[in-house]
């Protein structure tokens, strides 16, 4: 019935179709589903995947959504309409933003709409190490206790981007009032230097967007380990 709410699911899935190591291709994919749909998808191919997602996607939107709906059908006032509340929309999307020898960055976009008065969404990265078949994680990154020094990095940074000097004039803008800067293991690798990425709400109110704070490696050289392969291959391509 067209003149009833609905569902709307849109995926745009990247993965890796061919290669001459079957096993690499296998064994990326699975990560990349993993990371894309969720754990309980690893086991499955792409196809698999796909389709099992967008079938629980519509049995939850119906188990949810159809008995409230019906409910508030037969109690609405002639003439009004509810629609858009029970409308939902779900966007993800992923692409290779960066492949550089053994270093592939890969993109997850997220967009959702369940009702109330904005959706969300939020970007997510997976930095992959081809060489080990694992992802790359900060403490792979840096060496020794750098969390503290790497905190502080991020916080001039930011003040440099925002063109302020103190850490009281971020807070005053609306940066770190609904949660810590610290660094998210939501990163990128790049050419220049390694950016970090916090989606809304994760420092600052959704009205703010998404905030990336970009260190060159040269201002984090004292705190890099020297002998990571891929780090080494993705500042000298």
């Amino acid at each position: 019935d067209t003149t009833k709410p609905a569902c709307n699911l849109i995926i745009n899935f990247a993965y890796a179709g061919k290669s001459s190591d079957a096993k690499l291709k296998d064994s990326l994919n699975t990560f990349l589903v993993s990371t894309f749909f969720g754990d309980k998808y690893m086991t499955m191919t792409p196809e698999e995947a796909i389709k099992k997602y967008t079938e629980k996607y519509i049995k939850d939107y119906r188990n949810d959504l159809e008995p409230m709906y019906k409910k508030d059908e037969q109690e609405k006032e002639k003439g009004a309409s509810m629609e858009a509340w029970y409308s939902y929309y779900k966007g993800v999307e992923s692409r290779v933003q960066l492949y550089i020898k053994h270093l592939l960055v890969y993109r997850i976009d997220y967009n959702e709409y369940t009702g109330g008065a904005h959706g969300i969404y939020m970007s997510t990265f997976l930095n992959m190490d081809l060489h080990t078949l694992t992802p790359v994680r900060l403490d792979d990154l840096f060496a020794g206790d750098y969390k503290e020094a790497l905190t502080d990095l991020l916080w001039n940074q930011l003040m440099a981007d925002n063109k302020v000097a103190t850490r009281r004039e971020l807070e005053d803008i609306g940066y770190a009032t609904t949660g810590e800067l610290e660094p998210t293991e939501n990163f990128y690798l790049g050419q220049e230097g390694i950016t970090f990425y916090y989606n809304v709400y994760d420092i600052a109110p959704y009205v703010m967007g998404p905030i990336k704070i970009t260190l060159p490696y040269e201002m984090m050289q004292h705190l890099l380990k020297d002998d990571y392969m891929v780090l080494n291959e993705v500042r000298n391509p």
